[in-house]
């Protein structure tokens, strides 16, 4: 249960788009270093895999903390990058600044936050933005615990839930949207920064609901059925025409990439890797089965590159 395609699935892709390393980094060697979001990862994964294949003596490590422990460890200097399912707060660019690590925010794809039970559910096909409150507030700890008390036409089943860990930009922002506030989260659920626990959890049960990244139903479509959301105007299942177009609300997102300035400066194989992330971010979105951005957004990709580089 991985999210990240083939080294192969990739240069097929972006041999089909023109694409290729033009600038190759040439003989840059190094250590690209990143952490952060799990839903990120398979994103910056499938990038640094393909960047590798073509600058041997580049390792791009990709560690999963999530967004939060990411940015722990990218305000202290131990990272070049950090893989973000949502903007950096202001707590965190305090301690950033604090430590005179200076950035630049590059948004790489749209994600669809999406809801998800295993396929052997038969009774749940949309649920509006109440009932997933209903679900996740904190004063349904230890109350809500039967899918009828969510719905009275759904059986008298206990349900299992699964989701991010604290430290996930996948809980921040699920939290606020739903909840009303950030981190806001009833604790009794099935915790784990690794989606693919999650993924396993909620496909070995028909009483079981999950949420995470769109590229994690889209690799386990087969166990996992996804759950329209009704915000209000009717249910939208998530899809990436639903997300650029703004249907699927609230729960469609940016995906984001913090690239360490001193990193992107002093560090050849940094700055190539980072080059090579945006000019193909397109063709590797798509190979990794992420929502790639419009082109106003791809615009504004290429102008936050061209500051990078001063």
């Amino acid at each position: 249960m991985t999210a990240v395609p083939s080294a192969l699935a990739l240069s097929l892709a972006l041999a089909s788009c023109g694409g290729g390393n033009e600038q190759s980094a040439g003989g840059t060697s190094g250590e690209v270093v990143t952490d952060g979001s799990s839903t990120v990862q398979p994103l910056t994964a499938a990038a640094g895999e393909l960047f590798s294949e073509e600058n041997s003596g580049v390792n791009v490590s990709v560690a999963t903390s999530g967004t939060g422990g990411g940015f722990e460890k990218f305000c202290a200097g131990e990272t070049d990058i950090s893989n973000a399912s949502r903007a950096i707060e202001d707590e965190e660019k305090a301690i950033c600044e604090e430590k005179g690590i200076e950035y630049t925010e590059l948004r790489i794809a749209t994600d669809a936050l999406t809801v998800v039970t295993s396929k052997e559910n038969d009774f749940v096909k949309c649920l509006t933005t109440d009932e997933l409150k209903k679900m996740w507030e904190p004063g349904a700890e230890g109350k809500v615990t039967s899918w009828k008390q969510i719905n009275p036409d759904f059986p008298d089943e206990k349900f299992e839930l699964y989701g991010p860990g604290t430290d996930s930009g996948t809980f921040d922002y699920f939290t606020e949207e739903i909840n009303g506030e950030e981190g806001a989260s009833r604790s009794d659920y099935n915790a784990s920064e690794d989606d693919n626990v999650i993924v396993k959890g909620v496909g070995g049960s028909p009483n079981a609901l999950g949420y995470f990244g769109y590229t994690y139903f889209e690799e386990n479509a087969d166990t996992l059925k996804a759950v329209e959301v009704d915000s209000g105007d009717g249910c939208v299942a998530p899809s990436p025409e639903a997300a650029q177009e703004g249907q699927y609300s609230p729960l469609s997102r940016p995906l984001f990439i913090y690239v360490n300035k001193d990193s992107y400066a002093k560090k050849k194989q940094v700055s190539a890797f980072t080059d090579f992330y945006v000019e193909q971010d397109t063709a590797i979105s798509e190979a990794a089965k992420f929502i790639t951005l419009n082109d106003e957004q791809r615009t504004e990709l290429e102008t936050a590159l061209e500051s990078l580089k001063g």
